[in-house]
C-alpha cells in the first residue's frame, strides 16, 4: 500500500478535528474494502427473496434491501428480467433528501441522470407525472435507456440536452430537479477504482465551477414551491457545503430543507442543514447530499413541443 499522498492528508485534516476519525477516513480510501450491494426493487418484491439481507438501516426505504457482502444479485436471473435495480448504499443515502418532499409531485427532471439509479430512486419514491432524464455526455445516454427499458420504465422521456437548455425551455416547470453532480470523483478510491487527481485543487476547482454552471440551470427549472436535490460522490468541501452556499447566495428565493431521516448525518461544515455519509462507516462508499425549495410562488408552463422534438422514449427509438 502507498502511504497517503499530501493532498489527502490535508483534506483529512479539513474534515476532521480528531486524530482518529482522520485516520481511518485515510484508511477507508487507501485501503478500500467491499461494501454491501443494495437492490432497488422496481417490481413487487417475491414472497421470498432469493439473497441474504443485513439489517435495513433508518432512512433505508422499504423498496430497498441491504444485501450481505457476499451477494452477487447483478448474476442473478431476476436482475435480466429488470425486477431490481443493483447500486451503492451511498446512492440510496443521497435520495433519502426525497422524503422530506410532499406528494402528489408532478415533473421530476434528473439532469445527470446516467446510469440511472437516482431517477428510479426518485420514481419509485414519489411517483411523479412525468419523469425527464437527461445526460449530457452522448455515449452515456445509451445505458440510461437501457436500464431505464430493462427496469420497465416505459413513462420516461431521455434527453441528451445541456441543462441551460431546460432553464430556457421548461422555466419553474419541475416539482423537483436533481443534479447527481459531475464531481472529483473521491468516493471511487473506496470501491477501489481509480480518480486521478482527485485531490489536486485544480481538478477540485474545475468541478466545482461546473457544478455551479448546472445548479444555476436547474435552480431556473425549478417551480414555486419545487425542490432542489444537490448531491456528489466526493468529500471536498468546494464541491459540497460551499456549492451549497453558493446557491443560496445565487438565488435567495431558495432555503435549505432539513431532512428528518438524516438528522444523524448532518455536516458540520455547512451553516444550512447539509448531510455526509463517509465511507469509514462502513455503510457505502460515501458521499454528500442536500435538497432545497424555491419559496416563490411563480410556476411556468410546460412547453410539450421541446419535449417533442428533443425527449426520447424509452420504446420509441432514439
Amino acid at each position: 500500500m502507498a502511504p497517503p499522498s499530501n493532498l489527502l492528508l490535508k483534506l483529512s485534516r479539513r474534515l476532521f478535528t480528531q486524530d482518529d476519525d482522520q485516520a481511518a477516513f485515510i484508511e477507508a480510501l487507501t485501503c478500500p474494502q467491499p461494501y454491501p450491494t443494495a437492490v432497488l426493487w422496481t417490481r413487487p418484491r417475491p414472497a421470498v427473496v432469493p439473497f441474504s439481507l443485513a439489517p435495513p438501516l433508518p432512512w433505508q426505504p422499504t423498496w430497498v434491501d441491504r444485501l450481505s457482502p457476499d451477494q452477487r444479485p447483478g448474476q442473478h436471473l431476476l436482475h435480466q428480467a429488470g425486477a431490481y435495480y443493483c447500486l451503492d448504499m451511498a446512492s440510496v443515502f443521497a435520495a433519502a433528501v426525497l422524503t422530506a418532499i410532499p406528494k402528489p409531485v408532478g415533473a421530476v427532471l434528473d439532469l445527470c441522470a446516467a446510469p440511472g439509479g437516482k431517477s428510479l430512486l426518485a420514481r419509485t419514491a414519489l411517483a411523479p407525472e412525468h419523469l425527464w432524464c437527461n445526460e449530457t455526455i452522448r455515449k452515456r445516454v445509451k445505458i440510461l435507456i437501457a436500464n431505464l427499458k430493462r427496469c420497465g420504465i416505459t413513462e420516461a422521456l431521455v434527453f441528451n440536452q445541456d441543462p441551460q437548455r431546460f432553464a430556457e425551455h421548461l422555466s419553474q416547470t419541475a416539482s423537483l430537479v436533481i443534479v447527481d453532480a459531475p464531481c472529483s470523483g473521491q468516493s471511487l478510491l473506496a470501491k477501489g477504482d481509480k480518480a486521478l487527481g482527485c485531490f489536486h485543487p485544480v481538478t477540485i476547482k474545475k468541478n466545482a465551477n461546473r457544478q455551479k454552471r448546472i445548479l444555476a440551470s436547474a435552480a431556473q427549472t425549478v417551480a414555486g414551491g419545487g425542490y432542489l436535490a444537490y448531491m456528489t460522490c466526493t468529500f471536498a468541501p468546494e464541491e459540497n457545503e460551499q456549492v451549497g452556499q453558493w446557491l443560496l447566495n445565487k438565488f435567495p428565493q431558495f432555503e435549505a430543507v432539513e431532512v428528518s431521516v438524516l438528522a444523524d448525518y448532518v455536516s458540520p461544515l455547512a451553516d444550512f442543514p447539509c448531510y455526509r455519509l463517509w465511507p469509514q462507516a462502513g455503510v457505502g462508499a460515501g458521499g454528500f447530499t442536500s435538497l432545497f425549495r424555491n419559496c416563490s410562488e411563480e410556476r411556468g408552463t410546460i412547453q410539450p413541443s421541446f419535449l417533442v422534438a428533443t425527449g426520447m422514449e424509452i420504446y420509441g427509438g432514439q
